[in-house]
């Protein structure tokens, strides 16, 4: 899809089958709201070259067996730009979507807002706006794939404003378009590769590829909506969740998990421990074990987790972290959301993607599992101008007020608040090769002006053992590992 293939073609690439949609339409003023010469029969020879009324085609299909709203811009209509009838097209699809709790796919190729129109095409944005505001406000969730190009209003709506955004590799993407951007700027930058290095998108996704990918994230992204509408052809049925393995802390387990349903949605069971390590004699013991470098990190708890998962990438604010892994996978047949530590000081563009996901689970109804591994949060000069106080804020809040709940597993080191910002309140659980402490033993003795001989005595003092987290309540318990 990386060649400007028509709005029918690339419907016909991702989806099983396609009804398309026709709103009512009014006779129109001649040359359309501001009577641009011309403008009335440059629409109907863009009608005649591409078989479109509009720049917009909609309608309901089916992706993987499950039901969709799916919008395709048509580029070779006036390239793609919305109009007043084009915003028709695209608030009668969200209200769609909407009302049948669907998916929404949008295919985008635009090259912004129609300038034959003027102002009253750039005021179809607004249109767009309320339409996605209410669209997330019921639940549903909107998936976009930036096709070639995907430029100005068209992708600072149903673009940047999406749930998941994909891209075609080579697309251009950017809010300036080509011929109207600064000579001097970097053209990398208004490419989904450079939007997808910025955090803008969550990943590229080739041709040949989008139609099981947008089958993946309709499933597991509508699961829930699905449900409330009632069932039907391809609806997922509620799924049961697995019982945990763990050993037991203030709380049973067996409360983690339970049948899922439609009206409620229970946490993720706590993943399995993947080694047999000896719960610690000490507290220095503890945080080597947990530094051990050959330990298990999270992408191997995440596959061990999941039999297939999704990532999502990007902070949307100009940044990712790759010592952070989030996205959505599927566990036991049922959609959860996962943030993940991978044993690295965490970044601000990571603590802002995870809150972006946890909000996005809470919209569309599925738990969050996270994995906390890390020293610290990052404390260099960098992080700081990038805002790291402000975006541990933002998650912490996210997590207060978290709509679905969340399961943590401490996997490994558990440093101070940069840790604590993805702990679950009152549903954490440890393996037995980790730590969690309010700062490091090392850091600690140091601002008591004791030697490096004392720093195992610190931690002992620190009280940072699993067990020692089981019996202060800070854990619900230890997981253990099949055998």
């Amino acid at each position: 899809m990386g060649d400007r293939v028509s709005a029918r073609e690339a419907i016909a690439l991702v989806c099983d089958d396609f009804t398309e949609q026709e709103p009512p339409e009014g006779p129109g003023a001649p040359d359309g709201p501001i009577a641009w010469e011309g403008y009335d029969a440059a629409r109907a020879r863009a009608a005649a070259r591409t078989g479109s009324k509009e720049s917009v085609v909609y309608g309901e299909a089916t992706l993987g067996g499950r039901g969709c709203v799916l919008i395709s811009f048509e580029f070779g209509f006036l390239g793609g730009s919305l109009s007043e009838r084009a915003g028709d097209r695209l608030e009668a699809a969200y209200g769609l979507a909407r009302a049948r709790r669907w998916p929404l796919i949008s295919l985008i190729a635009t090259g912004g807002s129609r300038m034959q129109e003027g102002m009253i095409a750039l005021s179809q944005l607004q249109r767009v706006a309320r339409a996605s505001v209410l669209l997330r406000d019921a639940g549903v969730p909107h998936i976009a794939v930036l096709r070639d190009p995907t430029t100005g209003g068209g992708w600072a709506t149903l673009g940047a404003g999406a749930d998941v955004i994909l891209a075609v590799p080579g697309a251009q993407v950017g809010f300036a378009g080509s011929r109207v951007r600064p000579p001097d700027a970097d053209p990398t930058a208004y490419t989904a590769e450079g939007q997808l290095a910025s955090g803008q998108i969550d990943a590229m996704v080739r041709g040949e590829e989008l139609r099981e990918v947008l089958s993946f994230w309709a499933t597991a992204l509508g699961e829930r909506a699905a449900r409330t509408r009632g069932g039907g052809a391809g609806d997922a049925e509620p799924e049961a969740a697995s019982t945990a393995r763990a050993t037991p802390g203030p709380a049973g387990p067996e409360s983690a998990t339970a049948s899922a349903d439609p009206a409620r949605v229970e946490p993720a069971p706590p993943p399995r421990a993947l080694t047999s390590t000896a719960l610690p004699r000490t507290g220095w013991d503890a945080v080597q074990q947990a530094r051990v470098t050959t330990r298990p990190r999270a992408e191997a708890y995440l596959d061990q987790y999941f039999t297939h998962r999704r990532d999502l990438s990007g902070d949307r604010c100009g940044g990712t972290d790759p010592g952070l892994l989030c996205g959505v996978g599927l566990h036991d047949g049922r959609a959860i959301a996962y943030v993940a530590q991978c044993g690295t000081p965490t970044r601000p563009a990571g603590y802002r993607t995870a809150a972006r996901v946890v909000r996005l689970a809470g919209r569309v109804g599925i738990p969050v599992l996270t994995l906390i591994d890390t020293p610290g949060a990052a404390n260099d000069a960098e992080a700081e101008r990038a805002g790291a106080g402000a975006a541990i804020a933002e998650l912490f809040s996210a997590v207060a007020a978290a709509r679905t709940p969340l399961t943590s597993l401490l996997i490994g080191e558990g440093g101070s608040g940069g840790a604590l910002a993805l702990a679950a309140p009152g549903n954490t659980w440890a393996t037995a090769d980790s730590y969690f402490s309010v700062i490091a033993p090392e850091l600690a003795a140091a601002i008591l002006k004791r030697g490096p001989e004392q720093v195992p005595r610190t931690a002992d003092q620190l009280r940072l053992r699993p067990q020692d987290l089981v019996e202060l309540g800070v854990v619900r318990g230890i997981v253990a590992p099949d055998h």
